[in-house]
């Protein structure tokens, strides 16, 4: 059995295990209505299925990984981690094992199809994941949640007036049923983005750090710009606001389109562009829209509410118009997070060979899911007037 199947034995796992979860919350649900609606047979069945699911599960991860770790092993010439005298992992030998690896690939060419693969060693892993959450991202904004499986789902509650209890006048009267939450149902698919990259094989000639520096710079750009894409796409679904035109616009965004207890963890997000313009409003008296943070006065806020400012490059303008959002967007938006990179070389194939080359393929994975419209709201705007003199405070 190889690598592939178990991963796939894995995989069907952990979505039975997320399926009976999700078959036992729809009887929790049911049984909140109807206490007849399911026997204590079936519960006690589905208990019992969810149990074995989660041994088969926990089996079929540790094959997996098992597999995988004797995998890496014999990826790295079967050779094992290099340890210091004090027992501890080498990481500065495993990283020059990896680089020795990489330009043994440049100068002595792959076999069969002209495709190799290359184990990253775990702390490179992290360098990238390190670099990418230095770099302004979007996903320092939105929830994240790793995930071990291809797909999944997740019960959310939904955002829905809470209604007072019946008021019973008459003590014989018949208590009828409560308006009892609203969930729904969010699925996640993960999906692969991928690239391949070209460098000369002089450059891979180049000193250990210098490669290494190379490699990780390159692939947290590559992830920081990919993720942003697809979290934009998401806040793109946000549900829209007229176009902010003056300073009372920006109150009514923040005062009057979302669930007060939303409005408490909101924050405002636009770029660097729309925050240039947000800045130098004023109010009736002169006093500036934007107030610098009493705790942090490098950060700004406005009636202590964050500003966010994301360079333009990362959150462009829409038609010549600056976007603004309101909201919390680590509760109206989830990242699932599959953590699990991959780089594959070859020197051989795609044309390499011909022109000395070694070509880099990267793969990511992840998905992200609008789980509540409710939210966050998007506005935009070109110019902003200021606000009037003689009606601030007084109305007049």
């Amino acid at each position: 059995m190889n690598i592939n199947q178990l991963k796939d034995a894995f995989d069907m796992a952990g979505q039975k295990v997320q399926d009976l979860e999700d078959k036992r919350a729809q009887f929790a649900i049911d049984l909140g209505n109807d206490e007849s609606s399911h026997s204590v047979d079936d519960i006690n069945k589905l208990n019992t299925s969810l149990k074995n699911a989660k041994v088969a599960q926990e089996l079929a991860k540790s094959a997996y990984e098992d597999a995988r770790d004797n995998l890496n092993v014999e990826s790295v010439n079967k050779k094992p981690l290099p340890v210091k005298q004090d027992g501890k992992t080498d990481i500065k030998a495993i990283k020059n094992q990896f680089v020795s690896d990489f330009k043994n690939l440049v100068t002595s060419g792959t076999t069969g199809t002209g495709n190799a693969g290359l184990t990253i060693p775990e702390d490179i892993q992290l360098q990238i994941r390190t670099l990418t959450r230095s770099f302004t991202s979007l996903e320092s904004l939105v929830n994240v949640e790793n995930v071990t499986t291809s797909h999944g789902s997740r019960v959310y509650e939904k955002l829905a007036d809470i209604t007072p209890l019946k008021d019973l006048d008459d003590e014989t009267a018949l208590i009828g049923d409560n308006d009892d939450p609203e969930l729904t149902v969010i699925k996640y698919l993960i999906h692969r983005y991928a690239g391949i990259t070209t460098v000369t094989n002089t450059l891979l000639k180049d000193t250990v750090d210098n490669i290494i520096q190379w490699l990780v710079n390159w692939v947290a750009k590559k992830d920081v710009v990919t993720r942003n894409v697809k979290i934009l796409e998401v806040m793109g679904r946000a549900p829209k606001k007229p176009t902010i035109s003056n300073f009372d616009d920006i109150k009514d965004l923040e005062n009057n389109t979302l669930d007060p207890a939303i409005e408490s963890t909101s924050s405002f997000i636009t770029n660097q562009s729309g925050y240039n313009i947000l800045s130098k409003l004023k109010d009736a008296e002169g006093r500036y829209l934007m107030q610098p943070d009493v705790t942090n006065p490098d950060k700004y806020m406005i009636d202590g509410k964050p500003v966010v400012r994301i360079a333009d490059k990362w959150l462009p303008d829409v038609s010549g118009s600056h976007p603004l959002y309101f909201g919390d967007l680590k509760q109206g938006i989830t990242l699932f997070d599959r953590q699990q990179m991959q780089i594959d070389t070859t020197n051989v194939g795609a044309g390499s060979f011909e022109h000395d080359t070694t070509k880099l393929r990267f793969i990511d994975r992840f998905d992200v899911q609008l789980i509540d419209n409710g939210a966050f709201v998007a506005a935009s705007f070109k110019t902003v007037a200021g606000q009037a003199k003689g009606i601030a405070d007084t109305g007049h």
